[in-house]
């Protein structure tokens, strides 16, 4: 593990460093990650129940203009 202590003196750069380094893993890393990270908040939401750890899917219902 990487251990490096950076100083940053604006935000934008904090977030610019985060952005390469998110992109610098692999693909197979960065889905594993939003997958724990799923899970985590599913768990905070509800901690009584037991999550499996699966992709969701999501309805989502947008309602067009009358024209």
């Amino acid at each position: 593990m990487d251990k490096t202590i950076r100083k940053y003196t604006k935000f934008e750069e904090i977030k610019a460093d985060e952005y390469r380094e998110w992109q610098a893993l692999p693909g197979y890393e960065r889905l594993n990650a939003i997958v724990e990270l799923s899970l985590e908040g599913y768990q905070l939401k509800e901690p009584t129940r037991h999550v499996q750890p699966r992709l969701q899917r999501i309805l989502v219902h947008l309602q067009r203009p009358q024209d």
